[in-house]
């Protein structure tokens, strides 16, 4: 276990995702010598960029030979068509980085980033069967369907049992962050959504589910994630822990969605009869986007870069209600929160300020 006042050294691995920026440059700020692992090995600044891919256990043993992290992150996942692959490539993804990083015997932490489908169920049965009552609690058994989740779960146990370190699980609901060059960010995708109605002249129309519009959720900023993740690394409470991880808040979207119309000046309208999916209303807006980005010279022409319709559908898009329990973190000593509208707006902000949105 690492010192909250002394930092060591960091491995985020998913370096270039929305989760894995936002908790670089907060290592970065705190002292942390960071180096960030991803496939592109693009860079960010202060960190030290590792280029590997998961999938290759040769190549990420030879590019993580000297890294030698006290604290490792792990916030990386990559969607496969079934199950069955998710948990082929997922969970390998999670035992190739601890088996490489094993030789040198440095790492004290290592924790991983997962999710509410711990709760609700993998892609192919989500929501269906016996999930638990909300709000979701960490104690919660796990369900009966193969799940990726599980499987990274059980490689991060084996190989803390095995080589002695701390690990933590990070549980987090739909993120809102700040991150270029990754497009699975509902914060970016609504704006680009809103941005493209504002040039086109059209309505700003809520895409998913009656539940989602008239019901309660949750959702976890990625700054808080990091925030988290450090304190789990850097903390005895924090040790061989599974923790939700959401801003504390509760919102509905019937509330925030007007208050995005009205930032943006678009009209809007919210569910009526059935969801109207983005990955639907949104085909062919690649031209449109391009002329917007010339228009207000911004720094990503390409939407497929900006926008990912079809995560931000599967969010907005449940039939089950979704709310976490934060006890168990508040009663451990981490106490962090965020006001989940101020999130949103603070996002599109710094969205605005670096030129990928008008």
């Amino acid at each position: 276990m690492t010192s909250p006042s002394t930092p060591g050294r960091a491995l985020v691995v998913g370096a270039t995702g929305i989760i894995g920026q936002a908790l670089s440059t907060q290592l970065v700020a705190q002292g942390w010598n960071t180096f960030g692992l991803s496939r592109s090995g693009r860079a960010q600044a202060g960190i030290t960029s590792v280029a590997a891919d998961l999938g290759d256990p040769e190549g990420l043993a030879t590019a993580l030979a000297d890294v030698r992290p006290d604290l490792v992150a792990i916030t990386a996942w990559t969607r496969q068509e079934t199950e069955e692959q998710n948990i082929a490539v997922n969970g390998a993804a999670v035992r190739h980085v601890l088996a490489a990083l094993e030789p040198a015997g440095s790492v004290q932490h290592v924790a991983l980033v997962t999710g509410l489908k711990h709760y609700l169920g993998p892609f192919e049965a989500y929501g269906s069967g016996a999930v638990p009552d909300t709000p979701f609690r960490e104690e919660e058994p796990r369900l009966d369907y193969p799940n990726f989740y599980y499987a990274q779960e059980d490689e991060l146990f084996a190989a803390a049992e095995r080589n002695g370190f701390t690990w933590s699980v990070h549980r987090s609901h739909t993120v809102f962050g700040f991150a270029t060059g990754n497009a699975m960010n509902m914060v970016l995708t609504i704006s680009a959504y809103a941005a493209l109605c504002r040039q086109l002249g059209r309505t700003f129309v809520f895409p998913g589910s009656e539940l989602q519009w008239n019901g309660l959720t949750d959702v976890t900023d990625a700054d808080l994630l990091g925030e988290q993740i450090i304190w789990a690394g850097t903390h005895e409470a924090g040790a061989d822990q599974a923790f939700n991880i959401a801003n504390g808040d509760v919102f509905r979207w019937r509330s925030l969605w007007p208050r995005i119309a009205d930032h943006f000046g678009v009209p809007w309208e919210g569910f009526d009869k059935e969801p109207r999916p983005l990955e639907q209303s949104m085909q062919g807006m690649a031209d449109a986007w391009r002329s917007i980005a010339q228009q207000h010279d911004l720094a990503e022409p390409d939407l497929d870069r900006i926008a990912s319709w079809w995560h931000t559908d599967s969010d907005l898009g449940r039939t089950v209600e979704s709310l976490t329990d934060m006890n168990k973190s508040r009663r451990a000593g981490f106490l962090g929160f965020r006001d989940s509208r101020e999130s949103f707006f603070e996002h599109v902000r710094r969205y605005r300020e670096a030129r990928i949105i008008p």
